[in-house]
């Protein structure tokens, strides 16, 4: 029998930051991200999730009539754009976290519930 792989449910980005530069170190991949080459790369990735979804036209949340097969490659290609993400945001000094949180708060103001 096949010892199933752990699912990780709440992983922080710190976490997901900490394993890429583990990553990257052992590997010598550090001189190859700049924030330009991160952010082409992840350029690059969203090109690949546009194509994906430009040949199905509008699908319905969820997936319902997708192949597991498909819906992995689009979970692989989605966790590909949020790991060049996070990487490009580290390189630059940002906490995305916390930048993500505040924008949530800005555009909370900045759009406020309408009220019937």
């Amino acid at each position: 029998m096949e010892k199933e792989e752990k699912k990780e449910v709440d992983i922080s980005l710190k976490e997901l930051s900490s394993r890429l530069q583990d990553f990257a170190m052992e590997r010598d991949w550090e001189q190859y991200h700049s924030p330009r080459n991160l952010l082409l790369a992840m350029v690059c990735e969203v090109g690949e999730l546009s194509e994906i979804f430009m040949w199905r036209g509008e699908v319905q949340k969820g997936l319902p009539n997708w192949e597991e097969a498909d819906k992995e490659h689009l979970g692989e290609e989605l966790s590909d754009v949020l790991l060049y993400l996070i990487q490009l945001s580290d390189m630059c000094g940002i906490d995305l976290g916390d930048a993500a949180t505040k924008k949530i708060v800005k555009n909370a103001v900045k759009y406020p519930p309408k009220k019937n």
